[in-house]
């Protein structure tokens, strides 16, 4: 374990949003509104996705470790910042600190290669709808669903034992949860080798994965242009156009945080942009995903209703 001189001081201060005391109440409301909705949300599209026969398709089988992975990595932090932000206790111990970074990282990261897998399910439903049900079998889906949570998880292995290893100097972070880059910031001595190999982890995981799903939306777009049924293609620009809403916001974001130089890192700004991906992101999903879809509302519907889906 790295030298750390906060280990007798009982953790670390979180800075959260102190510098703005007037700004508290109004985000404490506001993420506490989100909050709720985010967990409502998701937690429907699981629910549903497993009541309703005529969603247990591949997409949505996608879907509900989305909504799971979105429940779960806001609940790694927001409760720690709603108590932050209502000024009870703003400490947290170094166990805490590195639990909490090594599950938002495997989680971030895990739905960081699922929105890959999300990707090539659009890709075989648009360009090879013939052979769409050969190639997506539920054998297929669940070995993608493993390789995302394998090599998320893997990656936060790396990167948080890699974070482990630096000694740090002071107490204070200027953020409202255990960051990496905020992190950094206290570290004693020069960290450039560290942070190169960090560097290389972090392409691979956010870089190598937004590549891969430009590169299958080209096709998908060529595809549409060549369809000529005007229904499939504004079904197949709707669903795949929310997917690339998704993607740019998860990944503009996450590009935005990790990739941006150690020395031009803003913590200020950081902690908006953090505001972003860990509270809104998670409740617009399920809102842009299927919500709107006409499949969740008729299913939707029929329960509410005391029916039955048996399509």
């Amino acid at each position: 374990m790295g030298r750390f001189n906060t280990s007798l001081g009982g953790g670390f201060i979180l800075v959260g949003f102190s510098d703005w005391p007037r700004l508290e109440l109004i985000l404490s409301i506001f993420i506490s509104i989100f909050y709720t909705l985010t967990l409502l949300g998701n937690t429907t599209i699981i629910v549903l996705s497993q009541l309703a026969p005529r969603l247990q398709t591949p997409m949505y089988f996608f879907l509900c470790h989305l909504s799971f992975l979105d429940l779960c990595y806001t609940t790694s932090i927001v409760p720690q910042l709603l108590i932050n932000l209502h000024g009870h206790n703003r400490t947290i111990s170094y166990g805490g600190c590195v639990a909490q970074l090594f599950l938002f990282l495997g989680l971030a990261s895990t739905e960081s290669v699922l929105l890959v897998a999300m990707a090539f399910d659009r890709y075989a439903a648009v360009c090879r709808p013939l052979h769409y049900t050969t190639i997506m079998h539920p054998v297929l889906c669940l070995s993608l669903a493993i390789a995302s949570w394998v090599g998320g998880f893997m990656n936060s292995v790396i990167q948080t034992g890699l974070m482990m290893t630096m000694p740090l100097c002071g107490r204070q972070l200027n953020h409202f949860f255990c960051e990496m880059p905020v992190l950094l910031k206290l570290a004693c001595e020069d960290t450039g080798g560290t942070e190169a190999k960090m560097f290389v982890a972090r392409v691979v995981i956010l870089v190598f994965p937004v590549t891969l799903i430009l590169g299958s939306y080209v096709h998908i777009g060529r595809a549409v242009l060549k369809s000529k049924s005007l229904a499939g293609c504004r079904k197949a620009l709707g669903t795949c156009g929310s997917h690339l809403v998704v993607v740019s916001l998860f990944y503009g974001a996450g590009i935005y945080t990790y990739l941006q130089p150690q020395g031009s890192y803003s913590e200020s700004k950081g902690k908006f942009v953090a505001l972003f991906y860990t509270i809104i992101t998670p409740m617009l999903n399920p809102l842009i995903y299927t919500l709107r879809n006409k499949d969740v509302k008729g299913v939707l519907k029929k329960i509410l209703g005391g029916g039955r889906d048996s399509e």
